[in-house]
């Protein structure tokens, strides 16, 4: 194996250069405000909450939470993104999911502002990305191209395989690569004779959520490997969907799970904060 790609290291450095950009914005008058919205009591939900809360403390955004019952309704829900769309104080909105099931999560972030959706879901943002025109990005995907691009991997030309076709990953996942000149392959559930396709990879992203599922035979040897997937195995450890100790010897590089594209995804958070002071 040529080297791991550590996100933390890459996350760090870029919180750094946010921290500057948002000291200097101070020093005009001009401050970021992000405003989590979180709904219930999920566990996940509220570490990674507490894990945004920090970061922004970092490189002083301001962050506001709102901390709402399980059994809140969903006009009350829209109310309060109204409030805060109006609200010339507040530059992001973020509404961490997912939300319970009497509430349509499609509704609640079409009722974000585009321009203070700092996540990167809302349709205008998503169709700003598939024809090129500037706009939020969706974290986890623009985390990715930031690691690779930090990493001097080249990603023109190249054949970029991404397993997975979400919203939130697989699909902005391939517009960002294109826009980088990949040549761009999506593969999913329904995909026939997988690993002849995963084969011909020169960067493989691995966004399918099934533990370990990607082993060395998927993999052309000397590709670039990067693992999206967070789950827990038998023994309720973390680990990816690639199964890292089979395919690590096998491969130019690779992100390890923890400590790969998780990090990188508060920073690019943070950054789309930054950038939402633009849009004001």
């Amino acid at each position: 194996m040529e080297f791991i790609i550590d996100g933390k290291k890459i996350s760090q450095e870029i919180k750094d250069e946010i921290k500057e950009k948002v000291g200097k914005l101070k020093e005009q008058g001009r401050e970021i405000t992000l405003v989590v919205v979180l709904v219930g009591s999920d566990p996940a939900s509220q570490v990674y909450v507490r894990n945004k809360q920090k970061a922004c403390e970092y490189v002083g955004i301001n962050s506001k939470t709102y901390e709402l019952p399980e059994t809140i309704s969903q006009d009350e829900l829209l109310e309060l993104i109204g409030e805060l769309n109006n609200d010339n104080r507040v530059n992001g909105i973020l509404v961490q999911l997912p939300l319970p099931k009497h509430i349509d999560e499609d509704l609640i972030i079409k009722a974000i502002s585009p321009l203070k959706d700092v996540d990167g879901f809302h349709p205008e943002n998503v169709g700003k990305l598939s024809i090129g025109q500037p706009g939020f990005v969706s974290c986890t995907p623009a985390g990715v191209i930031e690691l690779l691009k930090r990493y001097n991997i080249e990603i023109e030309g190249k054949h970029c395989v991404v397993i997975g076709r979400s919203n939130i990953v697989g699909k902005p996942m391939s517009m960002l690569l294109l826009r980088e000149n990949g040549t761009v392959t999506i593969c999913h559930s329904r995909t026939k004779d997988l690993k002849a396709i995963t084969k011909q990879a020169d960067i493989l992203i691995a966004s399918i959520g099934k533990p370990a599922f990607v082993t060395k035979d998927y993999i052309k040897e000397g590709a670039v490997v990067i693992d999206v997937g967070i789950n827990r195995d038998e023994n309720n450890k973390l680990c990816g969907d690639v199964d890292y100790e089979n395919v690590k010897d096998h491969v130019r590089a690779i992100t390890p799970v923890p400590g790969g594209v998780g990090p990188m995804t508060i920073a690019m958070l943070l950054q789309n904060c930054l950038e939402s002071i633009n849009y004001k």
